[in-house]
């Protein structure tokens, strides 16, 4: 990672090595385009996981055009929070780590960091598995003789075959190879990785209709299409709405929490909202319709509805389209979780003692935790996976909550960056012990009560909702309990960085 460049008054002598690093202190390499957004959105949609979660929304019982609604609704939401998350963190140049001293403390912001890590880890782990299922496929149909060894009752281990744990740990170590080189290698991985993905799922639609003809494949993409609503109530769709809502922000509520870890590096907050704008609402509904398209083919082409991608390529007969699929459904969810999860878990781990752990050093320590975590028991069934979501969600409401109502209802848009870096009992950020209780309690706070929507019987049929119960509660408890800080004008702050 290049060394970051001090950002005003700060750089390495002014701030003390027990909270900073060249990572974590504030950049000045402030060059990422709206491109650069809407290529990061790229990778982080464009993935296996995004494929079949869509394939699974619309295979359900909901009326097709509640969900389509649910979509729309949900996407422009994240985008919304997106451009608000990227303030503070684009304003001082410094990752979520760093972001949280303001609300937690110096030394409290080591929970939420720490968290945020783990959260990061559980998501790298089913990626990479993600992405490794289809390296598998690859493999049996180059070697139809490693069958056996895909079979986990004859060669497994901790629920995963021995071909299984050979094709993830293959994918692991690309994905650290790409990390190893830098944030600036990242940013050009995905500007090709995520584009890719259009050029191969179109190529496939092609195939496909190629191969069940254009008529009869164009008459069952309409019928997909058809998004009837007949025989539902106005109150059975909007219960349809609600969930699909909920679901979608819910999904991208951890890349959501970890944007501001690249909005540091944005040219300005226009370029930002811009690239959120073609990367979320426009992107992601693009996406949607052609995953939509491919799953529809897959009725005519193999006499049933395929929602997995690695399922439908594997179903062909043309090895170059399997190779050329596979391999981009590969480097398309590497993308996501080079990104998203092993960037963001290097600052979180580097912040637990920056002096000590270099950004590499935590992002490897990351991935190695990942492995031991057997990600596929908690992503292998449509009921582990919304568990999975839902519980991960209501551990990531309650910090963006904080965050936000810290920034913008407490210190009134305002961060004292030097305070940041200094352990001084007199800085703004050292509250009672370099811990801000008022935020800790906030965060246990919000985080039960959001658990509770996932764990009692009651809630069941509001799936999701446990992200917004957390947000929510944190945005309101936290000003409440900070009552003595927000009476504080923030004329009375000594502010190196205001927008």
């Amino acid at each position: 990672m290049p060394e970051a460049a001090p950002f005003s008054d700060i750089g390495p002598a002014a701030a003390d090595p027990r909270l900073s690093n060249s990572a974590l202190l504030p950049t000045q390499d402030r060059n990422w385009s709206w491109f650069d957004y809407l290529s990061f959105w790229m990778s982080d949609v464009h993935s296996v996981g995004t494929y079949v979660t869509l394939g699974n929304l619309f295979a359900g019982d909901l009326p097709g055009m509640a969900v389509a609604a649910g979509l729309i609704i949900g996407i422009i939401i994240v985008q919304m929070l997106c451009n608000l998350v990227a303030i503070p963190s684009q304003q001082t140049g410094t990752p979520f780590p760093v972001v949280c001293r303001a609300s937690f403390g110096v030394k409290g912001a080591l929970i939420p960091a720490f968290v945020r890590g783990v959260i990061a880890i559980c998501w790298y782990g089913i990626q990479t598995w993600l992405a490794s299922n289809a390296l598998v496929v690859l493999i049996l149909k180059s070697a139809p003789s490693f069958t056996p060894w895909a079979d986990l009752t004859q060669h497994g281990l901790a629920g995963l075959s021995t071909l299984g744990w050979a094709a993830f740990l293959a994918l692991w170590l690309v994905q650290a190879a790409v990390f190893w080189r830098g944030i600036d290698a990242i940013r050009h991985f995905t500007e090709w990785a995520g584009p890719l993905i259009y050029v191969v799922m179109l190529a496939l639609d092609l195939y496909l209709l190629q191969r069940v003809g254009f008529t009869t494949g164009l008459h069952s993409v309409i019928d997909s299409m058809t998004f009837t609503t007949a025989g539902s109530s106005l109150h059975d769709t909007i219960m349809a709405i609600l969930p699909t809502v909920t679901l979608t922000v819910s999904y991208f509520s951890a890349p959501m929490l970890n944007f501001g870890d690249f909005a540091r590096y944005g040219k300005s907050p226009d370029a930002i909202r811009h690239g959120n704008f073609w990367g979320l609402p426009v992107n992601f509904l693009a996406f949607t319709a052609l995953t939509l398209t491919t799953i529809a083919l897959t009725v005519p082409a193999f006499g049933i509805r395929i929602a997995d991608p690695v399922e439908t390529v594997a179903r062909t007969d043309n090895t170059t389209v399997i190779v050329i699929a596979i391999l981009a459904f590969m480097i398309a969810t590497a993308g996501i979780n080079v990104v998203v999860n092993f960037v963001s878990a290097s600052f979180d781990f580097s912040n637990l003692a920056p002096d000590k752990i270099s950004w590499r050093a935590a992002g490897l320590a990351a991935a190695f935790l990942s492995v031991f975590m057997t990600p596929w028991n908690l992503y292998n069934s449509p009921a582990a996976m919304h568990l999975t979501l839902d519980f991960l969600a209501s551990l990531i409401g309650p910090f963006y909550g904080i965050i936000i109502a810290d920034y913008f209802l407490i210190s009134h848009r305002s961060i004292s960056v030097p305070d940041l870096y200094s352990f001084s009992s007199k800085g703004r950020y050292w509250y009672k012990n370099g811990v801000n209780r008022p935020a800790l309690l906030s965060l246990g706070l919000s985080a039960l009560f959001a658990n509770l929507t996932v764990f009692l019987p009651i809630f069941a049929d509001f799936p999701g909702i446990s992200w917004f119960v957390g947000s929510l509660c944190a945005m309101l408890l936290y000003p409440l309990l900070n009552q003595k800080r927000a009476a504080t004008r923030p004329a009375e702050i000594t502010m190196t960085s205001q927008r």
